[in-house]
């Protein structure tokens, strides 16, 4: 806004100084409104294609990722490259199917403990529960029930937020295989056709600016790849800590739900919460049926669990995460937060995981277009 501001003070200055006709004056003031109004419509038209922005930069992501199997299968098996870009994508699918086949048990455990839950008595104490502390903030003179109604906390009471919770589960589940199946196809094509990309890409770049372009891409390249890395390395180790602390206290399905909660630590921040709740939530519905008493062993347990999921943590942001990432993105703490906090608000979960890689590949361009400009030399002392 300052800068629009600073705009049309220099157009009125000018105008004044030069003179302007009032048919000069009107056609400067539509030209820039015209100016003003197509860039509004390109950035409300990315705002609405945000998602399959973000398919085509984990596409190429996974592509670069994915490159060095499909040139192993080329050079040392002799394969074909449409058969290795293939072969290669067929073997993505085999693993990630592997995965998914490995919470089967978990999923069938689970279903059988929740059916032996009794919903009506569950309902029937959870309201005599609810009806328990109303009566005791009452008596304190904190009327609570009346901000209870307004609220749309009274839903939970007769358990309408079960449909609504299955629905959104449902439509994550869609929302995920949607997009897998892009990331796929669209890597397919970059892996099958990187060379024809690669030519056309170098013919379209003007020649004083080809060689920053080209030297942009492979630091790029070089960086990610490290980044990438490192991020499995992370979720390895979180995954041997979880599993540690799982057998420590002895839960069922430890390795399955320690692969869970480590795959839930891709999103940054919000992951390791998320990969919490789910862990508690699995510990004490894997009591049921057993007959261990809630209150004297099955709460304990989770309590130690959810602590020793929070050493965990400690490491993980102490020790393992700042070793690994500290050459990777080169960036503040702080600055890196602001930038997985503003992906998450414009793009959700998708953006906070390919917020750092995005934004260090903007760094990067930054640097190699822009070395003299002070934000950019700010941003990028220690590259």
């Amino acid at each position: 806004m300052r800068k629009l501001a600073i705009y049309w003070r220099v157009f009125f200055i000018l105008a004044k100084r030069k003179k302007m006709t009032s048919k000069e004056l009107s056609h400067g003031i539509v030209r820039a409104v015209l100016i003003l109004t197509a860039i509004a419509l390109l950035l409300f038209f990315l705002y609405q294609i945000a998602t399959v922005i973000v398919y085509c930069i984990v596409a190429i992501v996974f592509s670069l990722l994915l490159y060095p199997l499909v040139l192993f299968l080329r050079r040392k098996l002799k394969f074909r490259n449409t058969l290795a870009v293939v072969t290669s994508l067929v073997l993505v699918l085999l693993v990630i199917s592997g995965i998914v086949l490995l919470f089967v048990p978990l999923i069938v455990s689970q279903g059988e403990n929740l059916s032996l839950l009794d919903i009506q008595s569950l309902e029937k104490n959870y309201l005599q529960l609810l009806n328990n502390i109303t009566n005791y903030l009452n008596s304190h003179n904190i009327d609570l029930q009346q901000l209870v109604k307004n609220s749309k906390l009274t839903s939970f009471s007769n358990f309408e937020f079960i449909p609504n919770f299955l629905n959104s589960i449902a439509s994550t589940i869609g929302n995920i295989g949607m997009g897998l199946a892009s990331v796929l196809f669209i890597s397919f094509f970059l892996l099958k056709e990187r060379t024809s990309f690669s030519v056309a890409f170098k013919k379209v770049l003007p020649e004083n600016q080809k060689e920053k372009v080209l030297n942009s891409v492979e630091k790029i390249n070089e960086m990610l790849s490290k980044y990438f890395l490192g991020l499995l390395l992370q979720l390895f180790i979180i995954l041997i800590l979880y599993f540690i602390v799982f057998l420590i206290f002895g839960i069922d399905n430890a390795l399955i739900i320690a692969l869970l909660c480590a795959v839930f630590n891709i999103v940054p921040y919000v992951g390791p919460l998320i990969a919490t709740f789910v862990a508690g939530i699995l510990i004490m519905t894997n009591s049921i049926g057993t007959g261990a008493d809630f209150s004297t062993e099955t709460l304990p347990t989770t309590i130690y669990v959810l602590i020793g999921m929070f050493v965990v943590q400690l490491i993980d942001n102490n020790v393992s995460s700042p070793l690994i990432f500290s050459k990777s993105t080169n960036s503040h703490p702080l600055e890196i937060f602001l930038v997985i906090l503003i992906s998450g608000i414009l793009f959700g979960i998708t953006g906070m995981i390919i917020a750092v890689p995005f934004y260090t590949s903007l760094k990067v361009i930054g640097k190699e277009f822009l070395p003299d400009n002070r934000i950019i030399k700010a941003l990028t002392k220690n590259f």
